[in-house]
């Protein structure tokens, strides 16, 4: 997937986050979905195509300890480090695909706002699947876009979901627990629409 990783590399070296659609001011509705768990603070949280998001500083400020960020771009999570300045000691960063990940340890909670949705291909799809098996994850917070959102994404085609195709894609390992569309307003005073979804696993 080195053309993925090009592609997202050279979006983070040459654009900032007020000139990317996917910036949030703050995480609202990802922070929301999170504390429905109610989890402890020392819940292994991991945070799929975290990239430079702001949501890993909500989850420290909120007092959780045990944070790990996946972004395919180094430079993503180089600039969110930066960000976090000595805040960024307390944070595993994982620098991969999503899609050749290989959990070494268990996650309480897997979170992904905007990554999965640019697995486009069923053999990806099956393998993203896989992967959060293996991380034997409880609980699982997705965001997408929904069935009236882009089509793209920066300049990538992306799958579009509501929350039938997702409790559909996921029902042999999760259940659903929650599901709502929400609206996002992007740096550009532009709305997008996405669906939001919280999983807990079935065994």
């Amino acid at each position: 997937m080195k053309q993925n990783k090009a592609h997202w590399e050279q979006v983070f070296k040459t654009k900032t986050p007020e000139q990317v659609s996917w910036t949030e001011s703050y995480p609202k509705t990802s922070v929301g979905f999170i504390q429905a768990f109610k989890l402890k603070k020392n819940t292994p949280i991991i945070d799929i195509g975290g990239g430079d998001s702001l949501l890993i500083d909500a989850l420290l400020d909120l007092g959780f300890t045990d944070l790990s960020v996946l972004d395919i771009s180094k430079k993503a999570l180089q600039r969110a480090q930066k960000r976090l300045g000595s805040r960024s000691d307390k944070v595993n960063w994982i620098a991969s695909d999503i899609i050749e990940f290989e959990p070494k340890r268990k996650y309480g909670l897997w979170h992904d706002r905007a990554c999965f949705h640019f697995l486009t291909k069923n053999e990806e799809i099956d393998k993203y699947k896989s992967i959060i098996k293996q991380s034997k994850s409880e609980y699982f917070v997705l965001g997408t876009f929904s069935t009236s959102g882009p089509e793209k994404c920066s300049g990538l085609m992306i799958k579009q979901y509501d929350c039938e195709r997702l409790e559909t894609c996921f029902n042999d390992y999760f259940y659903l627990q929650e599901c709502a569309e929400v609206a996002h307003t992007t740096p550009f005073d532009t709305i997008q629409k996405f669906v939001f979804s919280r999983f807990k696993r079935r065994f």
